[in-house]
């Protein structure tokens, strides 16, 4: 599967509400991202093994995206039950992935997509603006830290079902990071496409 060109700097919004996700019906975009211990994982080979829920998410630095994850870990069960493999990709360099892991007790796999490259491929990554990323400092917040890069770049939050055939099956995001998809939707959507 071909990776579009990365976008370039002035493709890149600047504001979460200016993202242009790819939608139900569009095929998923692949690329190579890391897992905590550095290992690769190609993303066009996954989608082919089982269905796969994709969490986009800003980072293990965020609160609203840890209850989102915790929330996730919660329905993992019946996820896995219907045959879904949940895929959780972000920023974060592959051993901050660890440090989440190890704080949140995740079971399922989390992603470094530092470069962004998949994000970007989605539709989702905006540019952080100089003032809010000193805002950030302020919290004590590093986003060069956490992603390992100085692009400023930042997913908004989604979620997606990808089938076997590497399309996008559902597909839901919010440019306002504190609002997320409840767990009973993305079940709902997740039995559903599996027709149960």
């Amino acid at each position: 599967m071909t990776i579009p060109a990365p976008a370039t700097q002035a493709a890149i919004p600047t504001r979460a509400e200016d993202v242009r996700p790819l939608r139900e019906g569009d095929r998923a975009p692949s690329a190579t991202l890391l897992c905590p211990d550095g290992q690769p994982l190609t993303l066009s080979a996954a989608y082919s093994t089982k269905p796969s829920i994709l969490i986009f998410y800003r980072g293990g630095w965020c609160p609203y995206c840890n209850t989102h994850l915790g929330q996730i870990a919660k329905s993992e069960a019946d996820l896995v039950q219907m045959g879904y493999q949940v895929l959780a990709i972000s920023p974060d360099q592959p051993q901050a992935l660890r440090a989440s892991i190890d704080k949140g007790g995740y079971t399922y796999q989390l992603l470094s997509d530092s470069d962004m490259v998949l994000t970007r491929a989605f539709g989702l990554a905006f540019r952080v603006d100089d003032p809010t990323v000193e805002k950030y400092r302020g919290f004590g917040i590093d986003l060069d830290k956490a992603s390992g890069r100085d692009h400023h770049l930042l997913p908004a939050p989604a979620v997606y079902i990808v089938d076997t055939h590497g399309i996008i099956r559902f597909a839901h995001w919010d440019p306002d990071y504190k609002q997320r998809l409840e767990p009973a939707d993305l079940i709902a959507a997740a039995r559903r496409i599996a027709g149960r």
